[in-house]
């Protein structure tokens, strides 16, 4: 069948609006994912009320409702003091400034967490196999985990900048060595 000016016409809004649904996926927050979720039971446990006292409205929207912040945002993406990235939503220490790179994504990369501090999740929405990074200690949504970054893991924790605090001083270093893969991570695409 021959490529008509109508076809061509109809593939490019078609590519355009799957390029701006894909756009607003990842500026926004998904509360119909959050909502999907089956509560479950985390060491910090608090009230709707009480997170949104707590955190700031972008800290609320990325670390309980699963949003995104805007790539580049974050001046926690231009740090690179030695220290410790910590929950901002229960104060984990979650990464160690030694496992930062600059992925060129604008969002703080990790190439791996301390240990027992990021707990992973199958994420599917819109449509995509991800890797969803949460804390282990509040449930709060980090951001997600890939498998293009660099050795020694070859994984690339791709945070939400706000759901982070630094402390500055001596890099933490994981206690008990070795790290962990998240799950699915040979089947999750670098995308």
């Amino acid at each position: 069948m021959p490529l008509t000016r109508r076809h061509l016409l109809g593939l490019g809004g078609a590519a355009t609006a799957a390029g701006l649904l894909g756009l607003a996926a990842c500026s926004r927050a998904t509360p119909a994912a959050a909502e999907a979720r089956p509560q479950r039971q985390f060491e910090v446990m608090r009230s709707d009320a009480e997170w949104r006292r707590l955190l700031t409205p972008a800290q609320y929207a990325v670390l309980r409702q699963q949003a995104t912040e805007r790539a580049g945002s974050s001046p926690l993406d231009r740090e690179h003091r030695s220290g410790t990235f910590i929950c901002a939503g229960c104060g984990l220490p979650l990464f160690s400034s030694s496992t930062k790179f600059d992925s060129g994504t604008g969002w703080p990369s990790f190439w791996a967490p301390l240990h027992n501090a990021v707990g992973e999740d199958r994420d599917t929405t819109f449509g995509m196999l991800r890797v969803e990074a949460h804390c282990r200690r509040c449930g709060g949504h980090l951001g997600h985990v890939f498998n293009d970054g660099p050795r020694p893991t070859g994984l690339r924790y791709c945070m939400n900048g706000v759901a982070l605090l630094f402390q500055p001083g001596p890099a933490q270093q994981d206690s008990n060595g070795g790290w962990r893969v998240p799950l699915g991570s040979s089947r999750v695409s670098g995308a």
